[in-house]
């Protein structure tokens, strides 16, 4: 008896640093528009896990402006504040696997020997007493895993990748500030949540490998991912919070779906668009799941925001 393959489930996972943006609800949409398509369910996590970064407010904003433009998700939403027992238990699991040490090198260090961690606090391990971060020990996982340094996957937009762990170095897991590090909370909510495919932004590309190592080491598979180019200001910059994105016009619901599905490249023509004025958010949808197909998606790393 053939095994079936496990139900689609992917997910749209926004941090509260502030209201979406255009990037933001391009990537929202993506990850909809591939659930929705495979028949599959979408869920909703907010990375709420750096305090010092977050907006007030904002988390309400976001539910807001997702639900005011059509994008329902299904079950409840899973807040990475309420999951520090879960992170916790991870880095005990990695400590006792020995994958893991402690650090207590600054970010200027790092800087000064050239950006990649050269494990001085694994030879030479910090005072017990001092405040440390948890390094994940790529060597030892490397060879406990049996897989080489150099990582292959396939993403579904941008095709065959490779990429060399051991030059990344040993990421920080675990921070100083004692908060739990994104690589580490987005692999034990992916498990937790069940997520198969991930649809998200390419800026997030190069830490992938990393995290399909952390998935091995807890005794799953990593999700299918797939990265769509990022959107860009007329200066080549990404769209983001830090940039200081505008903010979604949230009464212009419509017009805000046509340009994020016209950045998706699904209604690139003078006509499409043109027809699709005449629409509202729930046929604007209907419309962009029946165009959908991951594979057609452009591989280029961004387009400009007109």
């Amino acid at each position: 008896m053939t095994k079936a393959a496990p139900r689609y489930v992917g997910r749209f996972a926004p941090s509260p640093s502030g209201p979406l943006h255009m990037g933001s609800l391009v990537c929202a949409l993506a990850s909809y528009l591939d659930a929705r398509s495979s028949n599959g369910r979408w869920l909703l996590r907010i990375e709420d896990i750096d305090p010092p970064r977050e907006q007030a407010g904002a988390t309400a904003e976001i539910l807001k402006c997702l639900e005011s433009h059509g994008l329902h998700w299904d079950d409840q939403p899973l807040y990475q504040s309420e999951r520090s027992h879960a992170y916790r238990d991870a880095l005990t699991q990695l400590g006792n696997a020995n994958l893991s040490y402690s650090c207590n090198c600054n970010r200027a260090r790092i800087k000064a020997i050239g950006g990649t961690y050269d494990k001085h606090c694994y030879h030479q391990p910090p005072p017990k007493t001092a405040a440390t971060a948890t390094r994940f020990d790529m060597d030892r996982a490397l060879e406990a895993l049996k897989v080489p340094a150099a990582y292959q996957f396939l993403d579904g937009i941008q095709g065959a990748q490779v990429q060399d762990l051991r030059s990344q170095g040993d990421f920080v897991i675990h921070r100083r500030d004692g908060l739990f590090a994104y690589q580490l909370a987005v692999v034990v909510d992916d498990i937790f949540q069940g997520i198969t495919q991930v649809v998200r932004g390419a800026d997030l590309l190069p830490m992938t490998a990393q995290q399909c190592i952390l998935f091995q080491c807890f005794g799953y598979t990593a999700p299918h991912y797939h990265h769509h180019r990022l959107i860009t200001d007329a200066e080549g910059n990404k769209l983001s919070k830090q940039n200081h994105a505008a903010a979604i016009n949230k009464h212009r619901h419509e017009a805000n779906l046509i340009q994020a599905i016209s950045l998706l490249s699904l209604a690139e023509s003078h006509q499409h668009r043109k027809e699709l004025e005449a629409c509202d958010s729930k046929d604007l949808l209907s419309w962009a799941v029946q165009q959908w197909n991951v594979e057609n998606q452009p591989s280029d790393s961004s387009v400009l925001l007109e």
